[in-house]
């Protein structure tokens, strides 16, 4: 699927493309609605039903994964709360092995993510997979999120990467869109970010269902 002889630069997301989206639903469609429910003296339908148009408001913009922008909006600890239930964060199929194989080749390896810093660290923490990277950039640290052409110019500034030569991973379709108007050649989409749920089909971009499938063996 890959020519990996032509590939230089390989940016990789972390969220549903390394790691298992499970976690992330998991902690936004429950924990932190059961969490508001008891802070506000609510039903938990009441809190769903309060919290699912203040986070649509939100959905792909910079505020949607900055973690003190919702810990001063919903008054919760957010970060805390992710440390408190970190037992469920966990690697998907095959990460391990892909990111030790890519290691081992002279690719330059960069993890992009929207992900706020606090998020990063308590992950990076608990699976140790910082060690495979050669740089890691988040979206909070340029200004931009990744489904935004800024992020992209900036990135480019920062890692001078050929376009050309650039492979980038995601799950997420529009961040995979934003890369492919940026110009990267090789777009590759995580089609199970989440292990509980079935893959998506996906038709617009080269499509595997864990990264493992994606390195030749």
């Amino acid at each position: 699927m890959i020519d990996w002889s032509k590939i230089e630069t390989v940016l990789l997301d972390m969220d549903g493309t390394l790691l298992d989206l499970r976690f992330d639903n998991y902690f936004w469609r429950s924990v932190v609605p059961e969490y508001y429910a008891h802070q506000e003296n609510m039903s938990l339908d009441e809190a769903v039903a309060h919290l699912e148009p203040i986070f649509k408001a939100q959905e792909g913009l910079l505020n949607w994964y900055c973690l003190d922008y919702w810990t001063q909006e919903l008054g919760i600890e957010i970060a805390k709360l992710k440390v408190d239930n970190q037992e469920h964060i966990k690697e998907l199929p095959d990460t391990r092995a892909f990111l030790r194989q890519l290691q081992r080749s002279s690719k330059r390896c960069v993890l992009v993510t929207n992900a706020h810093a606090d998020s990063l660290s308590i992950k990076m923490r608990k699976t140790g997979l910082i060690e495979f990277f050669d740089a890691i950039v988040s979206s909070h640290d340029i200004g931009y999120p990744k489904e935004n052409q800024g992020f992209w110019e900036v990135l480019q500034k920062l890692e001078a990467f050929d376009k050309s030569t650039t492979v980038m991973v995601d799950d997420s379709l529009s961040v995979l869109r934003a890369a492919d108007e940026f110009g990267i050649k090789y777009l590759v989409a995580i089609t199970q970010p989440d292990s509980t749920e079935p893959p998506r089909i996906v038709h617009e971009y080269t499509a595997v269902d864990s990264i493992g499938k994606l390195f030749p063996n």
